[in-house]
């Protein structure tokens, strides 16, 4: 009976049959959580797809919105450069200028002293010519 190939071909039918058996039962679990896998992946993608082009479109307004205010900084910055040299050029100006009324006023001091000067030695003596 060892030797019967009909024997050995059920006694391997029946192995083989267990051994799928043994296969599916443990696959069964496995399937199940794909299964789960699956249908989560797929709630997923259906918010990704409701969710994912406004939040998109959000995004492309924001940055436009930053670019407009990254402009409107860079212009006020400008101006306000544009600013502070007028006010530096007009500070020069005016230091010129008060060093020009300053000399000015040396020189008009200057001159009355001289004047007075003159004047008080011309005083003192025309008595003494008047006296000879």
């Amino acid at each position: 009976m060892t030797s019967d190939p009909i024997f050995w071909l059920s006694c391997s039918l029946i192995l083989m049959a267990v051994s799928l058996t043994a296969v599916l039962i443990a696959a069964i679990p496995v399937l199940q959580e794909i299964a789960r896998a699956a249908r989560s992946a797929d709630k997923l993608f259906n918010t990704l797809h409701k969710e994912f082009p406004p939040t998109l479109h959000s995004i492309r307004l924001t940055g436009l919105e930053i670019t407009e205010l990254t402009d409107e900084i860079d212009s006020g910055v400008k101006s306000a450069s544009d600013v502070v040299k007028q006010v530096d050029n007009r500070l020069n100006q005016t230091q010129t200028q008060i060093k020009n009324v300053q000399t000015q006023s040396r020189r008009l001091l200057r001159g009355f002293q001289v004047g007075w000067k003159t004047w008080s030695r011309s005083s003192s003596r025309t008595p003494e010519k008047d006296q000879f």
